[in-house]
């Protein structure tokens, strides 16, 4: 498994951000679903990663690992607080203006919506950014 994140560890990362990041852009630039609050706070953690981690993979550098984990581990930090405020209506008044943090534009399955599909990227990237960071770190 070490060697996965090794040689590839990187590339799963930016793709994961390319991912995310295009389907953001579908969703409010194709389908016109308007971003609340805490969808753009997501999307300033996000957008960074698909350059950092591109610039990275092609690079092979490593070490970018201890600087774009805070910037993944704030933005699933988010995430987090955005399914809990959409799935009980508890705010801390991001959303008072403009789209409600609640409203689900999606819902497939029952449960996965956008906040959702933002969390999943977000703990993605940083599981495996944490895994290059830990076989980078034990082969020194």
């Amino acid at each position: 498994m070490s060697k996965v994140f090794d040689e590839f560890g990187l590339y799963l990362a930016w793709l994961v951000a390319i991912a995310a990041t295009a389907g953001s852009l579908y969703f409010s630039e194709v389908r016109h679903f308007v971003p609340c609050s805490l969808c753009w706070f997501q999307r300033i953690f996000m957008y960074p990663l698909v350059i950092i981690l591109g610039i990275a993979s092609f690079k092979q550098d490593k070490k970018i690992a201890g600087y774009v984990l805070p910037l993944s581990i704030i933005g699933m930090l988010i995430a987090i607080w955005h399914v809990i405020e959409e799935n009980t209506g508890i705010s801390i008044g991001m959303c008072n203006v403009g789209v409600p943090c609640t409203v689900k534009y999606i819902d497939w399955l029952g449960f996965i919506t956008i906040p959702v599909l933002s969390l999943t990227a977000f703990t993605l990237i940083t599981l495996v950014l944490s895994g290059v960071a830990f076989v980078k770190r034990t082969r020194i």
